[in-house]
């Protein structure tokens, strides 16, 4: 063998043992529960009215590949694709290339970038107050909804202020203090878990409910719902319809609630760790549940005219591409090269009045600072 092909043998060696080649993982998911995709009408999409309303769905490590497999696999057609304004959004956090979903959260949730594993704190463990603690003092609402625990990186980012998304015990405390008036979120057995006093707070500050349909929305107090875990857990693991359901539940409940509006984040958590596992077809299902969500947000949009929807991600997972197909089967197949977060840009579509202020390429600290402006405009 020649010193060059040698020296290329060892190269490629040594790639491999990094874990290059190892990572490749393939899936593929023929989708036999199509569901219908909704077009809304566009009379108040992009103009200039107030907004009242902005709902911010986030899924979860959700990239440009992740919604590209789930449109193919539902017969080439999702609801978040039918709108007509999108632009993209660079993710890095304050320290890192690749963010987590904490600092991602966080600028989201409060306009500044911060470090990994931080939420609702500044590089220097430093309190920033939130959207919800921000709207709050305009008498506007806000809710969070997630198909992760309670005390998950991205819906803990919009009320908790820990400088570690592993302090779970302190984030949970947290959930005393949030101005929020309504969440969704795993689980009641987590809550159990909690200690005594802290568990009695909650209670206090919330009326905690383990079934949709003990909401109230004529409740005075704010709304904790809290189901058993199965019913937050994964698709693949028999998760029925709560994130589109819990959704509606939110926006009814919400939109009662104060006259000067509500804020909204919806998450779909379950992308992320789909993507994580290199379980590609029940990515692609948590896709379909998440297009399912925003399809609620966009005919509330629609019907009541002041409201904002905005549908992006965190983060993108896997480094997800697609290899082949067929469209008249609605087969997909995708390949991943990672079971971690990148730092590619991720797709942002929105919806109703403004919209056009979110297409283009943005960071994510951005896209909070704009929603805050045309809340309290």
């Amino acid at each position: 063998m020649k010193r060059g092909q040698l020296l290329w043998s060892v190269i490629i060696l040594l790639l491999c043992t990094n874990g290059y080649s190892q990572e490749i993982s393939k899936g593929e998911i023929t989708n036999q529960s199509i569901h219908e995709t909704y077009t809304p009408s566009f009379d108040f999409d992009g103009t200039d009215i107030p907004v009242k309303n902005i709902i911010l769905m986030i899924g979860d490590g959700m990239g440009l590949a992740h919604i590209s497999s789930a449109l193919y696999a539902n017969n080439g057609k999702l609801t978040l694709a039918n709108l007509r304004t999108c632009g993209f959004v660079k993710t890095q956090s304050a320290d890192q290339f690749t963010t987590d979903s904490a600092a991602a959260g966080t600028a989201y949730s409060t306009g500044v970038k911060t470090k990994n594993g931080a939420l609702g704190v500044n590089e220097k463990n430093e309190i920033i107050k939130n959207l919800p603690e921000n709207l709050i003092d305009f008498n506007i609402v806000s809710g969070i909804v997630t198909t992760d625990n309670l005390d998950g990186a991205t819906p803990a980012a919009f009320f908790a202020h820990q400088p570690n998304r592993n302090m779970s015990t302190e984030i949970w405390r947290d959930i005393i203090y949030s101005p929020l008036s309504f969440f969704a979120a795993g689980s009641l057995e987590l809550l159990k878990k909690q200690p005594k006093d802290f568990q009695e707070k909650i209670k206090q500050r919330f009326t905690i409910v383990d079934d949709l349909k003990k909401i109230n929305t004529k409740d005075k107090q704010s709304i904790g719902y809290l189901p058993p875990q199965k019913e937050t857990s994964s698709k693949a693991d028999g998760r029925g319809n709560y994130l589109p359901e819990t959704t509606q539940a939110a926006i009814d409940f919400l939109s009662k609630k104060s006259e000067n509006g509500f804020f909204l984040m919806v998450e779909g958590a379950r992308i992320d760790k789909s993507a994580h596992k290199n379980d590609f077809s029940t990515l692609v299902r948590e896709v379909l549940d998440f297009d399912l969500a925003v399809e609620k947000a966009i005919r509330f949009a629609e019907a009541e005219g002041n409201t904002l929807v905005i549908i992006t991600a965190d983060h993108e997972t896997g480094a997800l591409s697609l290899r082949s197909g067929n469209l008249a089967n609605n087969t997909v197949k995708g390949v991943f090269v990672s079971k971690g977060h990148t730092p590619i840009i991720v797709p942002l579509f929105a919806f109703g009045p403004h919209s056009r202020e979110f297409s283009g390429i943005q960071e994510n600290n951005d896209v909070s600072d704009k929603i805050l402006n045309l809340l309290i405009k």
